[in-house]
């Protein structure tokens, strides 16, 4: 299982979140375009859908735009807290990947960070451009996830 976390900053909140080149091995097809839509569950079970665009030249870093401003909005994200990706094998299309995704807030006691705790946003309607619906899948205990 590939991972990866971000301590959040202005403009990952506000305009875009830009992805390690390293966490898309191997790279996602973009099919001869620069745009792929990408899909993450988060703690809630929610299924959300993000626009995944690299640059059209020079160095191709992708960055999560559409979908992911609603997303940072509905969680209710502020500067220093962190957001987790976590890319499995999904068990039924093992060719493709199950993304879940992770949000964290500081722990500080007298400006001291001791730790990250949860995110877990009540899931309510929001916005219209908010892409989320409930998942389909069951947990079970082990902490798999199956159609």
């Amino acid at each position: 299982m590939a991972e990866f976390s971000k301590v959040l900053t202005k403009t990952d909140i506000h305009k875009r979140l830009s992805l390690p080149t390293k966490f898309f091995k191997p790279p996602p097809s973009f099919k001869g375009s620069h745009v792929q839509d990408l899909q993450a569950i988060d703690e809630s079970g929610f299924v959300w859908s993000f626009q995944c665009s690299t640059r059209k030249k020079g160095h191709p870093k992708p960055v999560l735009s559409k979908g992911w401003l609603a997303f940072a909005r509905h969680k209710e994200l502020k500067n220093g807290d962190r957001v987790k990706f976590l890319k499995e094998k999904h068990q039924i299309f093992p060719a493709t990947p199950l993304y879940r995704i992770e949000t964290e807030r500081e722990i500080k006691i007298f400006g001291v960070i001791f730790g990250y705790s949860p995110i877990v946003a009540p899931f309510h309607d929001v916005a219209d451009d908010t892409v989320a619906f409930r998942s389909s899948l069951l947990s079970f205990p082990e902490g798999r996830l199956i159609c």
